[in-house]
């Protein structure tokens, strides 16, 4: 193993009815006057909010209400929240929802320290994070696994910017994880929760460290897992199983235990950033319709790896066949995989057209911040390399 550093201290509930442990967790970690933040109707027309309230009311902590976060969500409604929520002496944010619902979480948990300042202002590093209000949540997508990770992504709807914060301060202190509440989810959302996971764990299996087997061995089972349950979690609406799978998955395969002593990549995950502010379009879906060009981009800096991958993952005959050949094999077959959730492969299937020289040139200078930075680890990508992988999915 290379050396690595592991700091996961949330605290996980797990398994049906695990909500009912809500205000007593709250109570564990000194919270009295709470902020419950959601996104849209889901929650309140499952009975989900009410249950939460009425749990909070009779251990007679006080709470107030704050709905309609968006996918991707934003700088503006983060500010205006924290305004509220500062007026209200709130010491608690409780997420109710997916990453979107927690990332937004996150950030008004540590605005509320900062009150007299921007929250991009945070995300950009011009303030130094030294303090944040303690926050929890209770999970009701499978997908971004933020529940347990050190990271969070606000987008700047007046500059285009998507940009991701990771700090130790964004680490809950609790994230209950009920695998039910995740049934009355729409496939699609399923689905794009599903590619997520696959990319959280494979943006940290692509890396130029060696020799780390047993992390490799913890993300090529956490893959396998994926990618068994995916199609039953998808026709069975109700199957606990698959559904249980799943939502651990998530929070492993982005608390950083599949990627001890590896450097994380997160290229493709930049490319989606770009995508998903400038187009809206969901986080998941913009991984996937970049990921398999990247793929054929850069394979040649460690062809065994894909190798290996694909022939753990998708049992690929490899009789009489070159490194190469099963390479681009593997990278086929995950296409399959995710077309076979309904997925988009490319970015006209991401946004419903191909898009100009301008938008590519547009979208490659967010990228690479104008053509200041590289943007990846496993294989660095300039200018250049940024702009011909767009190019190479816009189709």
């Amino acid at each position: 193993m290379e050396k690595f550093k592991f700091y996961c201290p949330t605290e996980i509930i797990f398994g049906k009815d695990s909500e009912l442990s809500t205000a007593s967790l709250i109570k564990k970690y000194n919270g009295h006057n709470v902020l419950i933040v959601y996104g849209g109707g889901s929650v309140k027309r499952s009975g989900l909010l009410d249950k939460i309230c009425q749990q909070l009311s009779n251990d007679n902590l006080s709470y107030m209400t704050l709905g309609g976060v968006q996918p991707n969500p934003v700088v503006c409604f983060v500010n205006d929240a924290v305004k509220k929520a500062y007026q209200a002496n709130i010491d608690f944010v409780l997420a109710i929802g997916g990453g979107s619902v927690i990332d937004t979480a996150k950030a008004i948990a540590h605005g509320l320290k900062y009150p007299q300042n921007d929250i991009w202002d945070i995300w950009t590093k011009k303030i130094t994070l030294t303090n944040t209000t303690p926050m929890g949540s209770i999970v009701t997508l499978a997908a971004a696994g933020s529940e347990t990770s050190d990271s969070a992504v606000l987008t700047n709807e007046q500059t285009g910017q998507k940009r991701g914060l990771s700090t130790p301060f964004n680490r809950s202190c609790f994230a209950i994880m009920n695998p039910q509440l995740t049934y009355s989810a729409p496939n699609y959302q399923k689905a794009c929760g599903i590619a997520d996971i696959l990319m959280h764990t494979l943006e940290r299996y692509f890396a130029k460290e060696q020799n780390n087997y047993l992390t490799d061995y913890i993300a090529e089972g956490l893959l396998k897992d994926v990618i068994t349950q995916a199609p039953i979690m998808i026709n069975e609406p109700t199957n606990y199983i698959a559904h249980s799978e799943i939502m651990y998955a998530g929070s492993l395969s982005h608390n950083d235990i599949t990627g001890l002593g590896r450097t994380k990549d997160f290229s493709v995950h930049k490319f989606g950033h770009e995508l998903s502010a400038k187009y809206n379009a969901t986080h998941g879906a913009s991984l996937t319709a970049i990921w398999s060009s990247w793929a054929r981009y850069i394979y040649q800096k460690d062809v065994q790896r894909f190798c290996h991958l694909g022939k753990i993952l998708f049992n690929i005959d490899t009789l009489n066949k070159t490194d190469e050949t099963i390479a681009l094999e593997t990278i086929k077959h995950f296409e399959d995989f995710f077309t076979s959730l309904n997925l988009p492969i490319n970015i006209s299937q991401l946004v419903g057209k191909t898009l100009t020289d301008e938008e590519l040139t547009y979208l490659t200078s967010m990228c690479t911040d104008n053509n200041t930075k590289t943007i990846g680890n496993f294989s660095p990508l300039n200018y250049q390399d940024v702009y011909a992988i767009f190019k190479l999915a816009n189709h």
